[in-house]
């Protein structure tokens, strides 16, 4: 497997994230986020190189001044604890409020015969909508990375067994493709991460913030392939226990060739995505150079 610009995992160990766990069963998320605000993300601020990339990002992408740019970075680095600590809440046995925003294409899509697609990225925190959008009808299939920690992998399995997912590994000998067909031409769902590639792998290259940007080829490929209906799907943090689902139907021509077809799925992702970025400037995590 070619070096990689992120690791494809969660940080720390099995020991930590199990003892997390265990306190969350007892403990109140927000003393936890207190805890986090005043002396992990400090500690992180101040040795983690994720600060210079967070601060590139508001100062060159978003132009926001000198000082808003400084807070933006502590505030960035403070919802990603949440966000994270939310996540392990969940394997605890914690419940958090859940809004949908507008339509409900997630329904409308869910009751056809045919499979569609789902497309998210690392913003807000998308592994919340495996909890919330559920289909009776349909298999989702959330596409994760293999490099992920055993206790998180764990602590999804824990909570999908009561809803109707099923995980697709991406693995080194491709297989996962044969998997991700079978699914489609079953009428199921299969949901993408569209914001990480392996070094090496075919990449669209699109306008994002201001700059060029690369974006994994293979979700965009895999829905006009099958001329498949296309969801962008966000879920945003909007409050201490409080998420907004934001779903919107990607429109693109599928009369249209297959090179055309792409490139106008993928530019209406990645404007919905800009459009998200907007909205939430706190809630953007991917913590290196996305623009290198």
């Amino acid at each position: 497997m070619a070096a990689r610009q992120w690791k494809g995992d969660t940080y720390g160990n099995g020991w930590m994230h199990r003892n997390l766990i265990r306190i969350l069963r007892y403990t109140d998320v927000r003393i936890l986020y207190l805890f986090s605000d005043i002396f992990v993300v400090p500690f992180c601020i101040l040795f983690n190189r994720s600060r210079k990339t967070a601060w590139s990002f508001y100062r060159k992408r978003l132009h926001r001044p000198f000082l808003q740019s400084c807070w933006l970075v502590y505030r960035n680095h403070c919802l990603f604890s949440q966000v994270v600590i939310d996540r392990f809440a969940m394997y605890a046995g914690k419940s958090f409020d859940v809004a949908l925003d507008s339509r409900d294409w997630f329904g409308e899509l869910a009751a056809k015969e045919e499979g569609f697609v789902q497309l998210s990225a690392h913003i807000g925190n998308y592994e919340m909508a495996g909890y919330s959008l559920k289909s009776d009808r349909k298999v989702i299939h959330p596409i994760v990375y293999s490099f992920e920690k055993e206790s998180v992998m764990n602590g999804r399995n824990s909570l999908f067994q009561f809803t109707n997912v099923q995980m697709i590994t991406l693995k080194e000998d491709m297989s996962h493709l044969f998997e991700i067909d079978e699914a489609l031409c079953r009428g199921d769902i299969v949901s993408f991460p569209t914001d990480r590639h392996m070094d090496g792998g075919r990449c669209l290259t699109l306008p994002f913030l201001g700059a060029d940007a690369k974006f994994p080829q293979g979700p965009f490929s895999v829905a006009t392939m099958r001329g498949a209906d296309t969801l962008a799907v966000n879920v945003m943090k909007t409050g201490l226990k409080q998420y907004r689902i934001y779903l919107t139907l990607l429109a693109y021509d599928k009369d249209a060739s297959r090179k055309e077809q792409m490139a106008q799925l993928s530019a209406a992702y990645v404007a919905e995505l800009e459009k998200m970025v907007r909205m939430y400037p706190t809630q953007w995590f991917n913590f290196y150079d996305f623009w290198a």
